[in-house]
């Protein structure tokens, strides 16, 4: 599912983000959605999210199940 776009992402969903280190590489971390903190409804780069894992920060790029 597309990570840019806020309604698609729920709490507790299983993501694959790249963090703001990561964005030269592209690496992408795995991890489940802790809060939300982009507020408008899409974002072309993704929607930054706090992840449960170790309290990580990135951009949504896949939504797993």
């Amino acid at each position: 599912m597309d990570g840019t776009i806020r309604s698609n992402i729920r709490i507790g969903a299983l993501v694959d983000v790249v963090l703001k280190k990561d964005q030269p590489t592209g690496k992408l971390t795995r991890g489940h959605v802790k809060r939300i903190l982009t507020n408008s409804p899409t974002h072309p780069r993704g929607i930054k999210v706090m992840l449960e894992e170790e309290d990580l920060v990135g951009r949504v790029r896949n939504i797993l199940a």
